[in-house]
C-alpha cells in the first residue's frame, strides 16, 4: 500500500505536468490546436479552458498525495519517479493514439505532414512509459526506504 499511494501520487502528477505542457506549448504558445477542434474557436477555447481545469485538478491531486506520503514517512522516492514517468507518457499515448486517432478531436498540427509528429509524439511516450517501468521495477527489488520527516530517528539516552 505504501508504494501504491507513492505511485498514484506520482502517476497523477505526470498526467498533470504533461497536460499542463501540452495545453501552453501547443495550445496557447504554438496555436497548433485546440483540444477539440471539431467547432467554432470559441468552442475551441473553452474546451482548452476545461482541459486546463482538468490538467491542474490531476496536478493538485498528485501533489496532495505526494505531501500526504511524505507526512507519513512512507514517501518511495524511485517509485514516485517512476509514476510521474508512467503518467506523463500514459498521457502522451493516449493523448497521440485515443485523442488524435480514434476520437480525431484534434491533431497535433494542420496543414503538415503528420508523421513526424505521430512518431516523435509517440516515441517520446514510448520512453518514458520504459523509463517509469524501469523505475518502478528497481523500486520493487530494493529494500523500502520510505523517506521520513516526521519521525526524528530516536537517541537513546543510557544513564
Amino acid at each position: 500500500m505504501t508504494r501504491a499511494r507513492t505511485v498514484v501520487s506520482g502517476v497523477l502528477t505526470g498526467i498533470g505536468t504533461a497536460a499542463f505542457v501540452d495545453e501552453t506549448v501547443f495550445h496557447q504558445l504554438l496555436h497548433w490546436h485546440h483540444f477539440y477542434d471539431k467547432s467554432t474557436t470559441d468552442v475551441g477555447l473553452v474546451s482548452d479552458g476545461l482541459f486546463h481545469a482538468g490538467s491542474w485538478l490531476a496536478m493538485v491531486a498528485g501533489l496532495v498525495l505526494y505531501a500526504d506520503v511524505r507526512r507519513r514517512g512512507t514517501l518511495v522516492p524511485r517509485a514516485w519517479w517512476g509514476g510521474l514517468c508512467l503518467g506523463l507518457g500514459g498521457f502522451q499515448l493516449y493523448d497521440g493514439t485515443f485523442q488524435h486517432k480514434v476520437l480525431g478531436i484534434h491533431q497535433i498540427r494542420y496543414g503538415v505532414d503528420l508523421a513526424p509528429y505521430d512518431w516523435t509524439w509517440g516515441g517520446i511516450a514510448v520512453l518514458l512509459l520504459l523509463a517509469g517501468a524501469l523505475l518502478l521495477v528497481r523500486a520493487g527489488r530494493a529494500p523500502s526506504r520510505a523517506t521520513s520527516r516526521t519521525a526524528p530517528p530516536t537517541v537513546s539516552r543510557s544513564r
